[in-house]
């Protein structure tokens, strides 16, 4: 099979389109013929060496991903025949091995899709959903609220604009660049606006007429969401869950009195680790959330795929915010 291979850290040069061996799987996995492969940008610090809350540096060389969806093609001793043949997705969890043609993996993990829904858009669902579904669990967003997505085109924002507006609350979506923008509207954004523009924080204060944002999701941090955090009304809510934009926005506890607001950090927080970690079927019941979410049309993910080659250009255009929805590859 075809595969990218990471063999030493550094830029998205080094990750190498090359043949490998078919993986088998043992007693208790699947294999499954890949038709699209997950990309976060998680994956990019981890290809330059970095770890994170959850994951140490890979050990080289590697195949990088941890979400994938196609057919089950092998099975390893002890798996129900019936699952041969059968559509599924499944997140590998702390393994990684997606970036592949073909990959392993144990059949607890896996779902059936059901007739109709898109591989890719299963793929985004299994990890991004999900991780939208447990930013939400924090959120206790009503029809009242007045919501600000950061990166709202992105692959959890563009989810979180669309789970809001479910809602009936309304939205006021950041994003960079003009195509960008645009997209957040079609997402059903009520409001849309550029925050790489000087003004766009004067810009929504006229687009709210007076009215205070109550919730600002926030994965971008730095100046934007220092100006998105300016919109709120005292008693609003700042949840972070990234920084794409290097750094996580912080506020002393004497700024978080005199603005009267709440502000967290959800990602790697122990709540996050207990809601994803803490139950004995760990994340799978938003996986199973997020698919039903899926199958019924609620939330849509916007997807921008690769062919499976050019995984470095993929990587490229997440860190150059070159993207708009999840990043998949496809074999």
């Amino acid at each position: 099979m075809h595969a990218i291979r990471l063999h030493a850290f550094g830029p998205a040069e080094n990750l190498v389109y090359e043949r490998v061996e078919d993986p088998e799987p043992a007693a208790g996995q699947v294999r499954i013929a890949v038709a699209a492969c997950g990309v976060h940008l998680l994956d990019t610090a981890l290809r330059q060496g970095e770890s994170s809350t959850l994951h140490g540096a890979p050990e080289l060389p590697t195949i990088p991903g941890r979400e994938v969806a196609g057919t089950v093609e092998a099975l390893g001793e002890g798996v129900d025949p019936r699952w041969l043949g059968r559509r599924v997705v499944a997140h590998l969890g702390m393994v990684p091995g997606g970036y592949a043609e073909k990959a392993v993996t144990s059949v607890d993990r896996l779902h059936e899709l059901p007739e109709g829904v898109r591989e890719d858009q299963a793929v985004a669902m299994i990890g991004t959903g999900r991780t939208t579904l447990a930013v939400l669990h924090f959120s206790d967003l009503t029809a009242e609220d007045v919501v600000v997505v950061t990166a709202a085109a992105g692959g959890i924002g563009n989810l979180l604009v669309q789970h809001a507006k479910n809602l009936g609350a309304t939205v006021l979506a950041l994003a960079g660049g003009p195509a960008k923008v645009r997209r957040s509207l079609e997402l059903g954004a009520d409001h849309a606006f550029d925050y790489t523009a000087d003004d766009w924080a004067d810009q929504a204060r006229t687009a709210l007429g007076g009215n205070r944002a109550t919730v600002v999701f926030d994965s971008v941090g730095g100046a934007p969401a220092r100006d998105a955090v300016g919109l709120l009304a005292p008693g609003g809510r700042h949840l972070v869950y990234g920084w794409s934009a290097g750094g996580p926005l912080e506020f002393s506890e004497q700024e978080l009195a005199e603005r009267g607001i709440v502000s967290k950090t959800i990602l790697g927080s122990p709540e996050w680790r207990e809601l994803l970690l803490g139950s004995p079927t760990g994340p799978r019941d938003l996986e199973e959330a997020a698919l039903s979410a899926l199958a019924a049309g609620r939330l849509v993910p916007a997807v921008h795929s690769f062919p499976l080659a050019e995984a470095a250009a993929a990587h490229r255009a997440l860190e150059n915010r070159g993207t708009m929805g999840k990043v998949v590859l496809v074999p």
